[in-house]
């Protein structure tokens, strides 16, 4: 799985493009050698110690900046802060941007946008769904909490987007929706690695990994109509924390996101501290459409995705901006 290429298609442009998959090598051996061979190694790195001293010793090493920009493709333009202080890897990945500026978001109030620049795939727990991946990237009763009753009845044969933010992506959760927050809780897990090919080997990283669940009702006064909206943060290999900040306005006051909290759409709630980490969004039965375009490119011929080689189905990822139309509110009150 390991030895071929993934790639997705760039959604602006339509391009299909070949990802860089960051330390690929190291995650092979982890998960195709030592997982089996060694397994106390493979534990000790994916632990919450040996994936934070990982992260130290790769994040904060002083850079050529300009270098870095121009090999991953970032736009010092966009920074909020002087470019020339974006020092460390550390420093880039935790970078602010002018989103209001460089990320518009949709009018339409029944919208639903992307947390995350990120590599996004659409999928359901619907048994007769086209988009049905039951099962396939994570286990739905573990990602929510075995404990959590009420919300997995609540989002029984829902849908899900799975945005994976690889290590150069602005590295801020914006919330894909208006609402009140019912619930935020943590679960405790591992810091597995979000690589494609580390997906594909069934550690289900994205229901083992260490994450925090926010629950938003979007069916209240301003909120997006789109029913309840789980919101899941997920840690990966060299991630140390995921910080709840939220700010009404541009990355001010931030606040810890609370029960009871009236959270407006598009806006910075959290911050991956750093490397690459992924979002999932769930969403309840009925309530969402997947925008046309990003369920179109999951199907799309001759690209080769190591989701599509490893589930055995085309499962092609589309990377899209944070605060970008993914869905739309299909009002039913």
């Amino acid at each position: 799985m390991f030895s071929i290429k993934h790639q997705y298609i760039q959604r602006d442009s339509g391009r299909i493009c070949t990802e860089r998959l960051y330390a690929d090598a190291a995650v092979k051996f982890l998960y195709s050698h030592a997982r089996e061979h060694t397994p106390t190694i493979f534990r000790s790195i994916t632990s919450a110690w040996g994936s934070s001293l990982l992260g130290y010793l790769n994040y904060h090493t002083i850079l050529r900046k300009r270098a870095v920009f121009r090999s991953v493709g970032i736009n010092p333009d966009e920074c909020v802060d002087d470019p020339n202080n974006l020092d460390t890897y550390e420093k880039i990945f935790e970078r602010k941007i002018r989103y209001w500026d460089c990320r518009p978001m949709p009018e339409d109030p029944r919208a639903i946008v992307s947390p995350s620049d990120s590599r996004v795939i659409l999928g359901s727990f619907y048994e007769t769904s086209t988009l049905c991946l039951k099962n396939k990237f994570f286990s739905y009763e573990e990602l929510f909490g075995l404990d959590k009753k009420n919300w997995l009845r609540a989002f029984l044969d829902g849908n899900f987007a799975i945005f994976r933010l690889t290590p150069e992506k602005y590295h801020y959760n914006h919330t894909p929706v208006a609402g009140k927050v019912v619930d935020i809780y943590e679960l405790d897990g591992n810091y597995h690695a979000c690589n494609p090919g580390a997906v594909v080997t069934m550690v289900s990283p994205y229901s083992k990994n260490k994450r925090v669940v926010t629950i938003i009702d979007t069916d209240v006064p301003n909120g997006s109509r789109a029913g309840f909206v789980a919101m899941i943060e997920i840690v990966a290999l060299m991630i140390g924390k995921i910080v709840q900040c939220y700010s009404n306005e541009k990355y001010d006051a931030p606040k810890q996101v609370n029960t009871g909290m009236f959270l407006k759409k598009g806006l910075p709630k959290s911050l991956y501290r750093p490397g690459s980490s992924t979002t999932v969004l769930i969403f309840q039965k009925g309530r969402i459409r997947f925008a046309e375009d990003l369920v179109k490119n999951m199907f799309h011929q001759g690209v080769e995705s190591r989701f599509s080689r490893g589930f055995g189905m085309p499962l092609v990822e589309t990377d899209v901006k944070v605060r970008s139309s993914i869905a739309k509110a299909l009002h039913t009150i």
